[in-house]
């Protein structure tokens, strides 16, 4: 069964263009890099690079930038952007590269689309160097497991319902639908932990920009959560 990406290439591109949507222009994307400025990472991987926008973003940096995606369009696309990198067609739940290949893996919005995060997060950290980062940025669990609706006197809540039922739904926005999964966070937690990982920070970053409504809107449920781990070195 498809999980909706094929059909949804060309709308996800259009959408995406180079500044990014609210969630990454807006919330993400200057956090993500606070994280990888200054510092010493080599050899980068992004699982789930889609387009390849934020593999450009870490090239900039001057980190050496591997993305791997399975979907062709995306990648096709991110390679007419950026003949220079290196887009590779893969799966998280089977990378192929070597154990400890790269100092910094980053996903970046991808545990949500990935079916197998019990395999996938494994592989991640097995691609991941002695003392190398593993940089995340997710959906917060709340918000994939609820949304807003309007009682009849026209008050607006938010809803969270079936918290601890992992499961896949359809997201549908702007031409696109895909499946997005909804995992407890403890789940995202204890994979991670299992890894023997180190949870070095953890943010639920608030907007620095962008449409007041929405900036509103966010403050009353932050979407996103940012964590990064670190292999400890052998």
């Amino acid at each position: 069964m498809s999980n909706g990406w094929d059909e949804s290439a060309a709308a996800w591109i259009a959408d995406m263009g180079e500044a990014g949507d609210f969630g990454r222009a807006c919330v993400l994307d200057a956090p993500m890099l606070v994280r990888l400025r200054g510092r010493d990472f080599r050899r980068a991987l992004d699982v789930g690079c889609g387009e390849g926008r934020f593999c450009r973003m870490v090239r900039d940096l001057g980190i050496e930038t591997v993305g791997i995606d399975p979907t062709d369009v995306l990648l096709r696309r991110a390679r007419a952007r950026d003949p220079e990198g290196t887009y590779i067609p893969g799966r998280a739940e089977a990378l192929p590269f070597g154990d400890g290949a790269f100092d910094l893996v980053v996903s970046y919005l991808t545990l949500i689309d990935i079916p197998d995060i019990r395999a996938a997060i494994p592989e991640m950290a097995r691609v991941l160097a002695p003392g190398g980062t593993l940089l995340i940025a997710n959906l917060t669990s709340f918000s994939t497991a609820g949304g807003w609706s309007e009682d009849a006197d026209g008050v607006r809540s938010f809803r969270i319902d079936g918290y601890l039922d992992e499961r896949a739904e359809w997201a549908e926005w702007h031409g696109i639908r895909v499946h997005n999964w909804h995992r407890p966070l403890s789940l995202y937690m204890n994979l991670l932990l299992g890894q023997g990982l180190v949870l070095r920070h953890f943010d639920e970053p608030m907007p620095h920009g962008g449409d007041p409504a929405r900036v509103a809107r966010y403050r009353q449920v932050p979407w996103f959560l940012m964590m990064e781990w670190e292999k400890p070195a052998a």
